[in-house]
């Protein structure tokens, strides 16, 4: 009888849905937009140099890429929900500890947000292999981003502003977002993650599953993408305000051009839609081929500063289309026995770029101006669009459909058996197209 008086949802969670993630992924951004362009004043308001404020970010990003790396060994020891609500808890801790604004405080809530980001992004997408459909990854990934826009898109202007207004306002906001992302967690109940069972034992060594990585060439290729695409993102976010600074036009314009750059946003399902169409090797070419060019002819020293800064804001345009479409060749070829592992290596990509681009501006540095670091951004994306290529042309569509499949005669059944199985024989297993030769 008791049992009875209890309500249905309380007895047995609903299955988690797309827009269920893309909620949780929309109140994350919120969290994080609302910093990203206050956390560097922050740094070197407290610091006072901006060397120092590199070495702490280099720091801080090769840490955060060991922890990200070890968490799959860390599961194995403490549920994945605790981890999650732990690494939610990390980033309203470092929130809260960032408005003291001293230089111990800005390290240390640095360094927390950071490692909360990787904590929560590697579960997360743990989260969505387990229960998002492979072929729903390319509507889950609109509806992502979708949700996120708003956070995107206000975030860095508002965060600036609260910031002068304020301080410790867009400090709280952020500790508010991540206390009402842990909330939504804990209501979906997402627990620990489908029980996958494997032939043989899960290696001793947290680093083993590397051997499985670098043995799938479509996992290397995917995480590349992820690498390459962010890189683009930093180049943006981080050298196109100092560039307006050094031209004369304002400290505030980066913030705006990044909220301006994040309103495209907003047309993600158009982007599934031109994606749907043609395919995901389709928008991918195309997101690194256009990017990348214009962010290597903004690189050109025109001697009008606006010329360069028009060209990134489009090319940030195509870098959004990336994001829609250039997780995905990961995303689709990740084994359900390996969801936890290679999750962690591919959230890795935020820490490898956060080390690589930094790395990268330096040496263009020693021999070039800021335009330079544009231009080697561009030939990176360039770079990325010929590896792109290879991608196969049918990767994230469904073989058959339902409706045509039961409208099949038996000849024509047989017909697409024997293509299917040519295909499968002249195709790379690899996932990327096969070299003609």
């Amino acid at each position: 009888m008791h049992e009875r008086r209890i309500p249905e949802w309380l007895r047995h969670a609903p299955a988690p849905s797309v827009r269920g993630f893309a909620i949780l992924a929309g109140t994350e951004a919120i969290a994080r937009g609302i910093l990203i362009s206050v956390m560097p004043v922050v740094m070197y308001r407290a610091l006072g140099d901006a060397r120092v404020v590199s070495e702490i970010y280099f720091i801080v990003g090769a840490i955060s890429l060991v922890i990200g790396l070890l968490i799959p060994y860390l599961i194995r020891f403490i549920p994945r929900r605790w981890v999650y609500v732990l690494g939610a808890m990390m980033f309203i801790a470092g929130a809260g500890i960032t408005i003291l604004e001293t230089p111990g405080a800005a390290v240390a809530g640095l360094a927390l947000t950071t490692f909360a980001v990787v904590t929560t992004f590697v579960c997360f997408n743990a989260y969505v292999l387990d229960h998002v459909a492979k072929i729903e990854l390319g509507k889950f990934e609109t509806s992502r981003l979708f949700y996120s826009a708003l956070g995107w898109t206000v975030g860095p202007a508002l965060g600036t502003f609260l910031y002068d207004w304020w301080r410790p306002a867009p400090f709280l906001i952020a500790a508010a977002a991540a206390s009402g992302m842990l909330l939504i967690f804990l209501v979906m109940r997402l627990g620990n993650g489908k029980l996958i069972a494997k032939s043989r034992r899960a290696p001793t060594n947290p680093f083993a599953y590397f051997a499985r990585f670098f043995a799938q060439p479509r996992l290397v290729a995917g995480w590349t993408f992820a690498v390459v695409r962010s890189c683009g993102w930093w180049v943006y976010v981080v050298y196109l305000p100092i560039y307006a600074v050094q031209n004369g036009l304002g400290s505030q314009l980066g913030g705006i051009a990044l909220s301006m750059s994040n309103a495209a946003l907003f047309f993600t399902p158009l982007m599934l839609r031109f994606m749907q169409r043609s395919s995901v090797r389709t928008a991918v070419k195309a997101g690194f081929l256009m990017s990348g060019g214009l962010f290597l002819v903004a690189g050109i020293p025109f001697g009008v500063p606006e010329i360069a800064i028009i060209l990134l804001m489009i090319g940030s345009i195509f870098l959004i289309l990336l994001d829609v479409s250039a997780g995905l060749p990961f995303l689709l070829a990740v084994k359900p026995s390996e969801r936890t592992e290679m999750s962690a290596i591919y959230s890795s990509f935020r820490d490898v770029s956060g080390i690589v681009t930094p790395g990268a501006a330096w040496m263009v540095l020693l021999f070039a101006p800021l335009t330079g670091v544009f231009a080697a951004g561009g030939a990176g994306l360039l770079f990325t669009w010929l590896l792109a290529r290879k991608l196969h042309p049918r990767l994230g569509q469904a073989r058959i459909s339902v409706e045509s499949a039961g409208n099949m005669t038996a000849h024509e059944e047989q017909a697409a058996a024997r293509h299917t199985e040519t295909t499968q024989i002249q195709t790379d297993p690899s996932g990327l197209e096969a070299d003609p030769s």
